[in-house]
């Protein structure tokens, strides 16, 4: 059948973040009817900047994103690592760290990302905020969907794209628990007062197993802060309790020094406070029936891995591509999979190398990350490592296919 005689589509996209968004734009393109549902009652701003890099920058510049962008762009110029008492160890420039390539990587507030993705669908694309999916129910030839609101609707593909703890995931796969995967570490998010006159940089603070991060990306009043530390086991009594994760960062970080008593209390002071495991999503399939998953709902990457809405847009892009490629949703949900399972799996090994360099877990670790700081010459030899040359790598390790565009 050739594709611009099919019946025209209906799609429910869940969650308006990152990936939602970018699969909905290449579906209104391809000619499918999209609507995407969000509990949140607008689409979200603020949050870290985020970085796009390798195929994740063409998939951005196939979308005419790529000047927006650009002007977007944060420019953070370097990262600061403190010892225990608060000294200077060394410094890096961010693709030293990330493994990305200076001048092509771009670096943007996730708000300016998510404007930029909503902005050309305002008008095309139907947004339901304030709601979510309360039940699925896949029979066969459709799914029917109730809403938390009361609404009933009927759609021919359902799409979780609702992040780490997928909603549409537990729906139609099972609790979060079979699939997520604990790389031992806790943080807490927040921004504070920028009283340390920081800007376009970042300064890391570090004791085997633990890091304290200041954040700048620009010249304004506010900064972000982050605590991160290792754990064996998530702390599943604090996650609905902001008082229990507060006392939980304080006691993990009791110092006097550098801007940690400041850092601590910023935490409890925070109205913006996210606190998280530090965790991957890993599953055997993707889809089930007339039911697909995107972004971080199908492969968390993490953030030690610097990759996850990177991943993400190529995902959205392969997802939409696959669909309008396919009659039959089930042969496009697998050629999906078997082109996208494999950049996924090789940008989540990339937590590894991440977690060291940021936040060593043991001594020996955080002595080795401090010699090599102190010395530019061991500085330059471990950035032609064979570990910093596969970040490159997998960062472009999916050659973008061409799929038919419709206007």
């Amino acid at each position: 059948m050739n594709r611009t005689s099919r019946p025209t589509r209906r799609v429910l996209i869940s969650g308006a973040s990152i990936a939602g968004p970018a699969l909905a734009y290449w579906l209104d393109r391809y000619g499918f009817e999209v609507t995407v549902v969000e509990k949140a009652s607008a689409v979200r701003g603020g949050g870290y900047p985020i970085d796009i890099r390798g195929t994740a920058r063409e998939v951005v510049d196939r979308m005419g994103m790529l000047p927006a962008l650009r002007k977007a762009h944060v420019d953070t110029r370097q990262i600061t690592f403190l010892g225990a008492a608060g000294d200077t160890v060394g410094t890096l420039q961010p693709e030293q760290l990330t493994g990305g390539v200076a001048g092509l990587d771009l670096e943007v507030p996730r708000g300016d990302l998510a404007d930029a993705l909503y902005a050309p669908l305002r008008g095309r694309v139907e947004f339901l905020f304030d709601d979510s999916i309360a039940t699925l129910d896949d029979v066969g030839d459709a799914v029917h969907v109730v809403f938390d609101s009361g609404v009933r609707r009927t759609f021919d593909l359902v799409v979780g794209a609702d992040g780490l703890h997928s909603n549409t995931r537990r729906l139609v796969f099972g609790p979060e628990e079979r699939f997520h995967h604990y790389l031992g570490r806790v943080f807490a998010g927040f921004t504070l007062p920028n009283e340390f006159g920081l800007a376009h940089e970042a300064v890391i603070w570090n004791e085997p197993g633990r890091g304290a991060i200041l954040y700048a990306y620009e010249a304004t009043d506010r900064v972000h802060g982050f605590l991160t530390f290792t754990r064996d086991t998530p702390p599943i009594e604090a996650f609905r309790d902001p008082r229990a994760q507060c006392d939980l960062v304080e006691e993990r970080f009791p110092e006097r020094v550098w801007q940690l008593p400041r850092l601590v209390e910023g935490a409890r002071r925070a109205e913006d406070l996210f606190f998280d495991v530090v965790s991957q999503i890993r599953m055997p399939a993707w889809s089930h029936g007339r039911v697909v998953l995107a972004g971080d709902a199908a492969h968390a990457t993490s953030f030690l891995s610097g990759q996850g809405s990177s991943v993400a847009l190529v995902g959205a892009y392969v997802l939409a591509g696959e669909l309008a490629a396919h009659a039959d949703h089930a042969e496009a949900f697998a050629a999906y999979e078997r082109l996208m399972r494999p950049f996924a799996e090789r940008n989540q090994a990339l937590a590894g190398d991440g977690g060291t360099v940021v936040i060593p877990t043991t001594r020996e670790d955080l002595e080795a990350r401090n010699a090599m700081l102190r010395d530019p010459a061991a500085v330059a030899r471990t950035m032609a490592t064979e570990g910093a040359r596969e970040g490159r790598a997998a960062h472009s390790a999916l050659d973008l296919p061409d799929y038919p565009r419709v206007a």
